[in-house]
Protein backbone atom coordinates (compact mmCIF):
# COMPACT_ATOMS: atom_id res chain seq x y z
CA UNK A 1 0.00 0.00 0.00
CA UNK A 2 1.13 3.48 -0.56
CA UNK A 3 2.33 5.41 2.26
CA UNK A 4 0.24 8.30 3.39
CA UNK A 5 0.39 10.62 5.74
CA UNK A 6 -3.15 12.76 6.60
CA UNK A 7 -2.18 16.28 7.68
CA UNK A 8 -5.30 18.24 6.00
CA UNK A 9 -7.66 17.78 8.71
CA UNK A 10 -8.55 21.76 9.21
CA UNK A 11 -9.72 20.59 5.60
CA UNK A 12 -11.96 17.82 6.91
CA UNK A 13 -11.00 14.66 8.88
CA UNK A 14 -12.11 10.61 8.98
CA UNK A 15 -15.38 9.63 9.82
CA UNK A 16 -14.90 7.77 13.23
CA UNK A 17 -15.61 4.15 12.99
CA UNK A 18 -17.93 4.68 16.13
CA UNK A 19 -19.33 7.27 14.07
CA UNK A 20 -20.53 5.29 11.09
CA UNK A 21 -21.32 2.42 13.06
CA UNK A 22 -23.99 4.48 14.99
CA UNK A 23 -25.20 5.98 11.52
CA UNK A 24 -26.04 2.91 9.68
CA UNK A 25 -28.90 1.55 10.70
CA UNK A 26 -31.06 5.32 10.25
CA UNK A 27 -30.21 4.50 6.81
CA UNK A 28 -32.05 0.93 6.02
CA UNK A 29 -34.02 0.24 9.56
CA UNK A 30 -34.65 3.32 11.11
CA UNK A 31 -35.71 5.35 8.06
CA UNK A 32 -39.23 7.44 9.10
CA UNK A 33 -39.52 10.56 8.51
CA UNK A 34 -39.65 11.90 12.25
CA UNK A 35 -42.49 14.07 11.01
CA UNK A 36 -44.87 11.82 9.96
CA UNK A 37 -46.72 10.71 13.31
CA UNK A 38 -46.89 7.08 13.34
CA UNK A 39 -44.67 5.70 16.04
CA UNK A 40 -42.18 3.79 13.59
CA UNK A 41 -41.19 7.62 12.09
CA UNK A 42 -41.93 9.59 15.24
CA UNK A 43 -39.12 7.46 17.48
CA UNK A 44 -36.58 9.19 15.33
CA UNK A 45 -37.84 12.56 16.61
CA UNK A 46 -36.46 11.60 19.84
CA UNK A 47 -33.53 10.49 18.45
CA UNK A 48 -32.79 13.83 17.25
CA UNK A 49 -33.78 15.30 20.84
CA UNK A 50 -31.60 12.55 22.31
CA UNK A 51 -28.60 14.21 19.88
CA UNK A 52 -29.48 18.15 20.47
CA UNK A 53 -29.06 17.24 24.39
CA UNK A 54 -25.59 15.99 23.76
CA UNK A 55 -24.85 19.32 22.06
CA UNK A 56 -25.99 21.15 24.02
CA UNK A 57 -24.62 19.45 27.15
CA UNK A 58 -21.31 19.96 25.63
CA UNK A 59 -21.32 23.64 25.25
CA UNK A 60 -23.51 24.60 28.53
CA UNK A 61 -26.74 25.63 26.72
CA UNK A 62 -30.18 24.19 26.55
CA UNK A 63 -31.03 21.73 24.28
CA UNK A 64 -33.77 23.81 22.74
CA UNK A 65 -30.91 26.29 21.61
CA UNK A 66 -29.07 23.15 19.69
CA UNK A 67 -30.51 23.89 15.85
CA UNK A 68 -29.33 21.37 13.31
CA UNK A 69 -27.88 22.81 9.31
CA UNK A 70 -25.93 21.07 6.57
CA UNK A 71 -22.66 22.59 7.44
CA UNK A 72 -20.33 25.24 8.83
CA UNK A 73 -20.84 27.24 6.18
CA UNK A 74 -24.92 27.13 5.95
CA UNK A 75 -24.82 28.00 9.94
CA UNK A 76 -22.61 31.15 9.55
CA UNK A 77 -25.17 32.05 6.89
CA UNK A 78 -28.07 32.01 8.76
CA UNK A 79 -26.38 33.53 11.77
CA UNK A 80 -25.54 36.88 9.74
CA UNK A 81 -28.15 37.11 7.18
CA UNK A 82 -31.12 36.22 9.70
CA UNK A 83 -29.98 38.22 12.58
CA UNK A 84 -28.80 41.13 10.01
CA UNK A 85 -32.65 40.86 9.04
CA UNK A 86 -34.18 40.58 12.14
CA UNK A 87 -32.21 43.83 13.83
CA UNK A 88 -32.80 46.31 11.22
CA UNK A 89 -34.48 48.24 12.71
CA UNK A 90 -32.17 48.90 15.06
CA UNK A 91 -29.57 49.51 12.86
CA UNK A 92 -26.87 47.81 9.85
CA UNK A 93 -23.97 48.01 11.00
CA UNK A 94 -21.97 44.35 11.27
CA UNK A 95 -18.24 44.30 12.68
CA UNK A 96 -16.42 41.32 12.06
CA UNK A 97 -12.73 41.07 11.25
CA UNK A 98 -10.14 40.67 7.70
CA UNK A 99 -9.42 36.72 8.81
CA UNK A 100 -13.10 35.23 8.90
CA UNK A 101 -13.71 32.75 6.92
CA UNK A 102 -15.19 33.24 3.56
CA UNK A 103 -18.55 32.09 4.71
CA UNK A 104 -18.57 35.11 6.65
CA UNK A 105 -16.84 37.53 4.35
CA UNK A 106 -18.66 36.76 1.52
CA UNK A 107 -21.93 36.83 3.52
CA UNK A 108 -21.03 40.32 4.68
CA UNK A 109 -20.74 41.47 0.54
CA UNK A 110 -23.96 40.15 0.41
CA UNK A 111 -25.47 42.14 3.54
CA UNK A 112 -23.42 45.12 2.02
CA UNK A 113 -25.15 45.24 -1.07
CA UNK A 114 -28.02 45.14 0.72
CA UNK A 115 -27.64 48.75 2.98
CA UNK A 116 -25.73 47.17 5.81
CA UNK A 117 -22.65 48.34 6.96
CA UNK A 118 -19.41 46.17 7.91
CA UNK A 119 -16.64 47.31 9.81
CA UNK A 120 -13.32 44.77 8.86
CA UNK A 121 -10.99 44.91 12.04
CA UNK A 122 -7.74 44.66 11.32
CA UNK A 123 -5.61 41.81 13.44
CA UNK A 124 -1.91 41.48 14.30
CA UNK A 125 1.05 39.45 12.93
CA UNK A 126 0.16 36.55 15.27
CA UNK A 127 -3.57 37.22 13.68
CA UNK A 128 -5.50 38.68 16.84
CA UNK A 129 -7.78 41.52 16.83
CA UNK A 130 -7.44 44.29 19.24
CA UNK A 131 -10.30 44.85 21.52
CA UNK A 132 -9.67 47.97 22.18
CA UNK A 133 -10.46 48.64 18.23
CA UNK A 134 -13.30 46.61 18.53
CA UNK A 135 -14.61 48.84 21.15
CA UNK A 136 -13.63 52.10 18.92
CA UNK A 137 -15.85 50.25 16.21
CA UNK A 138 -19.51 49.64 18.37
CA UNK A 139 -22.25 52.56 17.55
CA UNK A 140 -25.74 53.11 18.36
CA UNK A 141 -26.79 51.37 15.36
CA UNK A 142 -24.01 47.79 15.83
CA UNK A 143 -26.53 44.93 15.87
CA UNK A 144 -23.53 41.97 15.42
CA UNK A 145 -20.22 40.94 15.96
CA UNK A 146 -18.59 38.14 14.44
CA UNK A 147 -15.68 36.90 15.19
CA UNK A 148 -14.25 33.19 14.39
CA UNK A 149 -13.12 31.27 17.21
CA UNK A 150 -10.28 29.91 16.05
CA UNK A 151 -8.75 30.60 12.58
CA UNK A 152 -9.23 27.65 9.86
CA UNK A 153 -5.59 28.63 8.10
CA UNK A 154 -3.43 29.66 11.20
CA UNK A 155 -4.89 28.30 14.10
CA UNK A 156 -4.49 31.49 16.61
CA UNK A 157 -7.60 31.05 18.72
CA UNK A 158 -9.26 35.12 19.54
CA UNK A 159 -10.20 36.25 22.85
CA UNK A 160 -13.41 35.03 22.68
CA UNK A 161 -14.78 35.49 26.33
CA UNK A 162 -13.67 39.08 26.15
CA UNK A 163 -15.30 39.81 22.94
CA UNK A 164 -18.24 38.17 23.80
CA UNK A 165 -17.93 40.56 27.26
CA UNK A 166 -17.63 43.61 25.41
CA UNK A 167 -20.45 42.90 22.96
CA UNK A 168 -22.79 42.63 25.80
CA UNK A 169 -21.41 45.52 27.46
CA UNK A 170 -22.62 47.53 24.65
CA UNK A 171 -26.27 45.46 23.95
CA UNK A 172 -24.32 44.21 20.37
CA UNK A 173 -25.21 40.02 19.57
CA UNK A 174 -21.95 38.20 19.69
CA UNK A 175 -21.81 34.91 17.01
CA UNK A 176 -18.76 33.25 16.35
CA UNK A 177 -17.52 30.69 13.75
CA UNK A 178 -16.59 27.71 15.87
CA UNK A 179 -15.90 25.37 13.08
CA UNK A 180 -12.39 24.54 13.54
CA UNK A 181 -12.72 25.01 17.32
CA UNK A 182 -15.72 22.67 18.39
CA UNK A 183 -14.24 19.28 19.71
CA UNK A 184 -10.44 20.48 19.86
CA UNK A 185 -10.86 23.29 22.82
CA UNK A 186 -13.47 23.41 25.66
CA UNK A 187 -16.89 25.89 24.83
CA UNK A 188 -18.74 27.28 27.37
CA UNK A 189 -21.58 29.71 25.83
CA UNK A 190 -22.51 31.00 28.97
CA UNK A 191 -19.38 31.95 30.46
CA UNK A 192 -17.92 33.25 26.85
CA UNK A 193 -21.54 35.25 26.63
CA UNK A 194 -21.25 33.99 23.29
CA UNK A 195 -25.12 34.53 21.28
CA UNK A 196 -24.79 32.41 18.61
CA UNK A 197 -21.99 29.71 17.54
CA UNK A 198 -21.34 28.18 14.14
CA UNK A 199 -20.13 24.12 13.90
CA UNK A 200 -19.75 21.60 11.18
CA UNK A 201 -19.63 17.85 11.61
CA UNK A 202 -16.96 16.69 9.76
CA UNK A 203 -14.25 18.66 11.47
CA UNK A 204 -14.67 16.53 14.47
CA UNK A 205 -14.61 13.11 12.92
CA UNK A 206 -18.31 13.24 12.09
CA UNK A 207 -19.51 12.95 8.77
CA UNK A 208 -20.05 15.66 5.41
CA UNK A 209 -23.14 17.78 5.03
CA UNK A 210 -24.33 18.12 9.02
CA UNK A 211 -24.11 21.11 11.63
CA UNK A 212 -25.26 23.00 13.51
CA UNK A 213 -26.19 26.25 15.05
CA UNK A 214 -26.64 27.37 18.62
CA UNK A 215 -28.87 30.40 19.11
CA UNK A 216 -29.49 31.74 22.45
CA UNK A 217 -32.89 31.97 23.66
CA UNK A 218 -34.41 35.10 23.28
CA UNK A 219 -31.88 35.95 20.62
CA UNK A 220 -34.54 37.41 17.50
CA UNK A 221 -33.32 35.24 14.59
CA UNK A 222 -35.67 34.41 10.79
CA UNK A 223 -35.57 31.48 9.34
CA UNK A 224 -33.16 30.79 6.50
CA UNK A 225 -35.04 28.23 4.89
CA UNK A 226 -38.59 28.46 4.44
CA UNK A 227 -40.86 25.14 3.89
CA UNK A 228 -42.15 22.87 6.88
CA UNK A 229 -41.96 23.16 10.71
CA UNK A 230 -38.14 21.51 10.88
CA UNK A 231 -36.35 22.92 13.61
CA UNK A 232 -39.16 24.73 15.55
CA UNK A 233 -40.60 26.46 12.52
CA UNK A 234 -36.92 28.06 11.93
CA UNK A 235 -35.42 25.50 9.29
CA UNK A 236 -37.08 23.93 6.88
CA UNK A 237 -36.56 20.30 5.15
CA UNK A 238 -36.43 16.65 5.96
CA UNK A 239 -34.05 15.96 8.64
CA UNK A 240 -31.18 14.29 8.06
CA UNK A 241 -31.38 11.74 10.53
CA UNK A 242 -28.70 9.69 10.17
CA UNK A 243 -26.13 13.22 9.80
CA UNK A 244 -27.95 14.40 12.82
CA UNK A 245 -27.58 11.03 14.93
CA UNK A 246 -23.50 10.84 13.15
CA UNK A 247 -22.93 14.43 14.33
CA UNK A 248 -24.66 13.85 17.95
CA UNK A 249 -22.02 10.89 18.26
CA UNK A 250 -19.16 12.60 16.90
CA UNK A 251 -19.23 15.42 19.32
CA UNK A 252 -19.90 12.83 22.79
CA UNK A 253 -16.86 11.07 20.61
CA UNK A 254 -14.96 14.35 20.56
CA UNK A 255 -15.65 15.75 24.54
CA UNK A 256 -15.08 12.00 25.85
CA UNK A 257 -11.85 12.45 24.45
CA UNK A 258 -10.70 15.69 24.09
CA UNK A 259 -8.02 16.02 26.80
CA UNK A 260 -6.22 13.24 26.19
CA UNK A 261 -6.28 13.51 22.33
CA UNK A 262 -5.21 17.26 22.50
CA UNK A 263 -2.46 16.40 24.55
CA UNK A 264 -1.35 13.96 21.75
CA UNK A 265 -1.66 16.59 18.91
CA UNK A 266 0.23 19.35 21.00
CA UNK A 267 3.19 17.20 21.38
CA UNK A 268 3.41 16.51 17.99
CA UNK A 269 2.69 19.65 16.64
CA UNK A 270 5.35 21.66 19.12
CA UNK A 271 8.14 19.07 17.92
CA UNK A 272 7.09 19.56 14.54
CA UNK A 273 7.13 23.26 15.02
CA UNK A 274 10.67 22.80 16.41
CA UNK A 275 12.42 20.74 13.65
CA UNK A 276 11.32 23.07 10.97
CA UNK A 277 12.47 26.07 12.71
CA UNK A 278 16.13 24.36 13.64
CA UNK A 279 16.53 22.50 10.31
CA UNK A 280 14.50 24.53 7.86
CA UNK A 281 16.23 28.16 6.99
CA UNK A 282 14.12 31.10 6.12
CA UNK A 283 10.81 30.02 7.34
CA UNK A 284 7.73 31.91 9.60
CA UNK A 285 5.79 30.09 11.59
CA UNK A 286 2.50 31.34 11.36
CA UNK A 287 -0.07 32.03 13.90
CA UNK A 288 0.44 32.51 17.55
CA UNK A 289 3.10 30.50 19.11
CA UNK A 290 0.69 29.13 22.65
CA UNK A 291 -3.37 30.42 21.64
CA UNK A 292 -3.21 28.10 18.64
CA UNK A 293 -5.40 25.16 17.92
CA UNK A 294 -3.61 21.68 18.82
CA UNK A 295 -3.01 20.36 15.98
CA UNK A 296 -2.34 23.06 13.90
CA UNK A 297 1.34 23.78 11.79
CA UNK A 298 1.45 26.91 9.61
CA UNK A 299 4.35 27.81 7.61
CA UNK A 300 5.88 29.93 5.56
CA UNK A 301 8.67 28.89 3.66
CA UNK A 302 10.96 31.94 1.47
CA UNK A 303 12.08 31.19 -1.59
CA UNK A 304 9.31 28.18 -1.89
CA UNK A 305 6.40 28.27 -4.08
CA UNK A 306 3.19 26.67 -2.35
CA UNK A 307 1.63 25.24 -5.41
CA UNK A 308 5.05 23.03 -6.42
CA UNK A 309 5.67 22.63 -2.76
CA UNK A 310 2.08 20.35 -1.50
CA UNK A 311 2.55 18.73 -5.54
CA UNK A 312 5.76 17.62 -4.52
CA UNK A 313 4.80 16.37 -1.11
CA UNK A 314 1.59 14.73 -2.73
CA UNK A 315 4.22 12.44 -4.84
CA UNK A 316 5.57 11.60 -1.15
CA UNK A 317 2.41 10.80 0.31
CA UNK A 318 1.91 13.61 2.43
CA UNK A 319 -1.32 15.34 1.95
CA UNK A 320 -1.34 19.10 3.40
CA UNK A 321 -2.14 22.61 1.81
CA UNK A 322 -1.86 25.87 1.35
CA UNK A 323 -4.74 27.52 2.99
CA UNK A 324 -8.51 27.05 3.43
CA UNK A 325 -9.90 23.93 1.16
CA UNK A 326 -13.03 26.25 0.52
CA UNK A 327 -10.04 28.71 -2.18
CA UNK A 328 -7.75 25.94 -3.01
CA UNK A 329 -7.89 26.90 -6.60
CA UNK A 330 -7.37 30.31 -6.12
CA UNK A 331 -3.88 31.31 -7.33
CA UNK A 332 -4.26 34.12 -5.06
CA UNK A 333 -2.16 34.60 -1.87
CA UNK A 334 -4.29 33.40 1.51
CA UNK A 335 -5.96 36.66 2.59
CA UNK A 336 -5.37 35.81 6.34
CA UNK A 337 -1.69 35.71 5.73
CA UNK A 338 -1.83 38.75 3.83
CA UNK A 339 -3.64 40.20 7.10
CA UNK A 340 -1.02 39.15 9.25
CA UNK A 341 1.18 41.42 7.45
CA UNK A 342 3.01 39.18 4.90
CA UNK A 343 3.93 40.34 1.66
CA UNK A 344 2.63 38.48 -1.37
CA UNK A 345 5.71 36.48 -2.81
CA UNK A 346 6.02 34.98 1.15
CA UNK A 347 2.52 34.48 1.60
CA UNK A 348 2.87 32.33 -1.78
CA UNK A 349 5.19 29.93 0.26
CA UNK A 350 3.16 28.94 3.06
CA UNK A 351 1.89 25.29 3.99
CA UNK A 352 -0.63 24.61 6.33
CA UNK A 353 -0.03 20.83 8.06
CA UNK A 354 -3.22 19.93 10.52
CA UNK A 355 -2.68 16.73 12.78
CA UNK A 356 -4.86 14.45 14.02
CA UNK A 357 -4.63 11.95 16.93
CA UNK A 358 -3.45 9.44 14.36
CA UNK A 359 -0.58 11.37 13.90
CA UNK A 360 2.60 10.15 15.43
CA UNK A 361 6.19 11.40 15.75
CA UNK A 362 7.32 9.26 13.32
CA UNK A 363 4.95 10.70 10.77
CA UNK A 364 6.04 13.95 11.49
CA UNK A 365 9.99 12.95 11.53
CA UNK A 366 9.13 11.52 7.67
CA UNK A 367 7.01 15.13 6.87
CA UNK A 368 10.03 17.27 7.92
CA UNK A 369 12.72 15.36 6.03
CA UNK A 370 10.42 15.96 2.52
CA UNK A 371 10.33 18.85 3.56
CA UNK A 372 13.77 19.70 3.79
CA UNK A 373 14.37 17.57 0.99
CA UNK A 374 12.03 19.20 -1.51
CA UNK A 375 12.96 23.24 0.10
CA UNK A 376 16.49 22.57 -0.97
CA UNK A 377 15.22 21.47 -4.24
CA UNK A 378 12.91 24.13 -5.04
CA UNK A 379 15.12 26.61 -3.59
CA UNK A 380 18.21 25.76 -5.82
CA UNK A 381 15.92 25.80 -8.88
CA UNK A 382 15.04 29.94 -7.96
CA UNK A 383 17.17 32.65 -9.14
CA UNK A 384 15.89 35.09 -6.18
CA UNK A 385 17.39 32.59 -3.60
CA UNK A 386 20.52 32.51 -5.56
CA UNK A 387 20.72 36.61 -5.76
CA UNK A 388 19.84 36.12 -1.75
CA UNK A 389 22.44 33.77 -1.52
CA UNK A 390 24.94 35.79 -3.02
CA UNK A 391 24.15 39.04 -0.97
CA UNK A 392 24.31 37.15 1.94
CA UNK A 393 28.09 35.90 1.43
CA UNK A 394 29.00 39.33 0.17
CA UNK A 395 27.77 40.93 3.91
CA UNK A 396 30.10 38.03 5.13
Amino acid sequence: MEKRIYLDNAATTKTAPEVVEAMLPYFTEHYGNPSSIYGFAAANKEVITGCREKIAGILGAKTEEIYFTAGGSESDNWALVAAAEAYAAKGKHIITSRIEHHAILHTCEYLEKRGYEVTYLDVDEAGFIDLEQLRAAIREDTILISIMFANNEIGTIQPVEQIGQIAHEHGVLFHTDGVQAFGQVPICVDEMHIDMLSASGHKFNGPKGIGFLYIRKGVKIRSFIHGGAQERKRRAGTENVPGIVGIGAAAERAARTMEERTAREREVRDYMISRIEKEIPYCRLNGDRTMRLPNNVNFSFRFVEGESLLIRLDRKGICASSGSACTSGSLDPSHVLLAIGLPHEIAHGSLRMTLSEETTKEDADYVVDALKEIIQIQREMSPLYEDFIKKEKSRS
